[in-house]
């Protein structure tokens, strides 16, 4: 978010520099070089913005540009999800206050070793549901780790989904995505976060996962078909 459009915000919300600068903990004065760029939009700031107007998560600040790419658990990315709306981890209490930027959510769970099964299958849902994340920030992010044939999997499953449920402009916006992430894909197999699988696992995947898998050389048996989103 920046300045700028923070002032959009503000306008659009109906509310006056007073209400807004006192939501953010600073003097009007302040918050009118906030909204002409002459002062730098803090990352606290933003989160108090993005609660104050009630904003969608992809406005919350994302540390990818920053290379903070810290792995989670199992149990603190069932917690993010759940404060995304994911519905398939309904039973945790959900705390808008500590959504977190999705294009964070999605890279972290990407980079790791090892990921319960439903958790990976919460990843597509991710894409569609923000479809319009920073995608230049993600792409760049992914390929400094090593992880864009993942990320471009994951952008591939959704497209699909996005196509079963004929919603033609997120599948579009999704195929120009997944075109860029091509273009840096690299050669080499790799797993789905299960780099523990046995060999007997591996050697069973490389004949029968969908084309999708591998086409993004991904030792995975996850498609559009197993998710109950997908419908």
């Amino acid at each position: 978010m920046t300045g700028h459009r923070l002032a959009q915000y503000r306008k659009e919300k109906k509310r006056t520099q007073v209400e807004t600068a006192r939501a953010l903990g600073v003097s009007q004065t302040y918050l009118s070089l906030l909204e002409t760029g002459k002062r730098p939009l803090t990352d606290r700031l933003q989160k108090k913005a993005a609660r104050f107007f009630e904003l969608p998560p992809t406005e919350m600040p994302a540390r990818l540009a920053s290379g903070d790419l810290r792995t989670v658990t199992d149990e603190q990315l069932a917690s993010d999800l759940a404060d995304l709306g994911y519905t398939g981890f309904s039973h945790l209490k959900r705390v808008r206050a500590r959504r977190k930027n999705p294009a964070d959510v999605l890279l972290r769970a990407l980079n790791s070793r090892k990921r319960d099964a439903r958790l990976v299958e919460a990843l597509p849902w991710v894409v569609l549901e923000f479809p319009n994340m920073d995608w230049k920030s993600l792409v760049m992010a992914a390929k400094a780790y090593d992880l864009q044939n993942r990320l471009g999997f994951i952008t591939d499953v959704a497209r699909q989904v996005a196509d079963l449920r004929n919603d033609r402009e997120t599948s579009a916006r999704l195929g120009r995505w997944k075109f860029l992430l091509e273009h840096s894909k690299l050669e080499r197999e790799d797993t789905l976060c299960n780099e523990t699988m046995t060999n007997a696992e591996r050697n069973w995947l490389q004949t029968r996962r969908p084309d999708v898998a591998q086409h993004w050389h991904m030792l995975t048996s996850l498609s559009p078909n197993y998710l109950n989103y997908a419908g």
